[in-house]
């Protein structure tokens, strides 16, 4: 599977000493980002749309996620961003609808970093209904309200298309960035001319190849691409 390749390329890229310094200085196609063959109908009105591809049991998402938290905050002014939780396989599916009941409820953002810690801190597995249920209700979440999202209509609706766009972005590996439904960028791309880095490096390369890409949509779009907040 593809994606297993990438996991494992970045892993290995992780035990190298960092290189400081490294980053694209100026993104190409085809080499540090990709651009779709067909592009893909956004709704972020003068905003440029950015969505983030990710498993929540992936060590390279939870590794980035500190990073693109604080470039998304930066840049809040200028962009529509979006996380779609990824299905390579039914086990997948438990943590897609984790995330979009939490959404329901108005909780997923409290609790997106503390999901990342109970997996790759705490050990937690989470990849069943029955264990997702438990972690939610421990953390003082109504399970039965929960519960009845969790398997709900609706989530369940979300859950099919977040697989569907992960299908037309064509998808291969997480964490992966896509920028306006036209051109996409990931550590494992943004950092492929840069060596053997780790990967610190690899995710500022990422979000250096992000600034280009959502200036370059910015001004396309006629809204210019404001200051990043300090």
């Amino acid at each position: 599977m593809r994606f297993l390749k990438h996991a494992l390329a970045a892993l290995s890229l992780g035990f190298v000493a960092l290189t400081a310094g490294a980053s694209p200085a100026s993104p190409q196609a085809g080499v540090d980002y990709r651009v779709l063959d067909k592009a893909i109908p956004t709704e972020a009105g003068k905003k440029v749309e950015v969505i983030e591809f990710f498993w929540y049991a992936c060590p390279h998402c939870y590794a980035f996620d500190p990073s693109l938290t604080e470039w998304v905050k930066k840049h809040g002014d200028t962009i529509a961003f979006k996380r779609i939780p990824v299905n390579f396989r039914d086990s997948f599916v438990p943590q897609q609808k984790l995330f979009y009941a939490l959404e329901a409820m108005g909780k997923g953002d409290e609790l997106h970093s503390k999901i990342f810690d109970a997996i790759h801190k705490q050990h937690e597995r989470l990849d069943t209904d029955a264990s997702v249920i438990d972690w939610v209700a421990k953390q003082g979440i109504d399970k039965q309200k929960f519960t009845d999202l969790y398997n709900s209509f609706a989530v369940q609706t979300k859950v099919r298309r977040a697989t569907q766009l992960q299908q037309q972005y064509q998808v291969d590996g997480v964490p992966l960035l896509a920028v306006e439904g036209r051109f996409e960028t990931a550590p494992s791309i943004a950092g492929s001319t840069l060596g053997n880095q780790p990967e610190p490096a690899l995710h500022a390369a990422t979000l250096q190849v992000m600034d280009f890409l959502v200036a370059k949509v910015a001004k396309e779009k006629g809204a210019g691409a404001p200051a990043a907040k300090k």
